[in-house]
C-alpha cells in the first residue's frame, strides 16, 4: 500500500477510536495531516477568542517546511500511530 493510503488509512482510524486521545495527541494528528496532505500552513492565525483555530494553526505551523515524507512515518510508523495513547 502506498504510504499516502497508509497514512489516510490512520488517519481514518482515529475518527473510529473507542476513546477519545488527548487534546495533545488529536493536535498532533492534525498538523501531521494537513501538512502531510496540504503543505505548510496558509493564511493567518485565528484570532484571540478562537482558542480551538489558533491551536490547530500553531501545531500545523510548527511543521512548517517538512515534506508529506516526513510526515508519513509519524503518522503511520509502527507505535506511532493514534492506537499508541489508548494504551497510557
Amino acid at each position: 500500500m502506498p504510504i499516502e493510503e497508509d497514512f489516510r488509512d490512520a488517519a481514518d482510524r482515529a475518527t473510529k477510536l473507542p476513546k477519545r486521545p488527548p487534546n495533545d495527541v488529536l493536535l498532533q494528528l492534525y498538523s501531521l495531516y494537513k501538512q502531510g496532505t496540504e503543505g505548510d500552513v496558509s493564511g493567518t492565525r485565528p484570532g484571540f477568542a478562537d482558542f480551538e483555530g489558533r491551536a490547530k494553526y500553531d501545531a500545523w505551523n510548527k511543521l512548517q517546511g517538512k515534506t508529506s515524507d516526513e510526515c508519513f512515518p509519524f503518522a503511520t510508523g509502527p507505535g506511532n500511530g493514534p492506537e499508541k495513547s489508548q494504551g497510557d
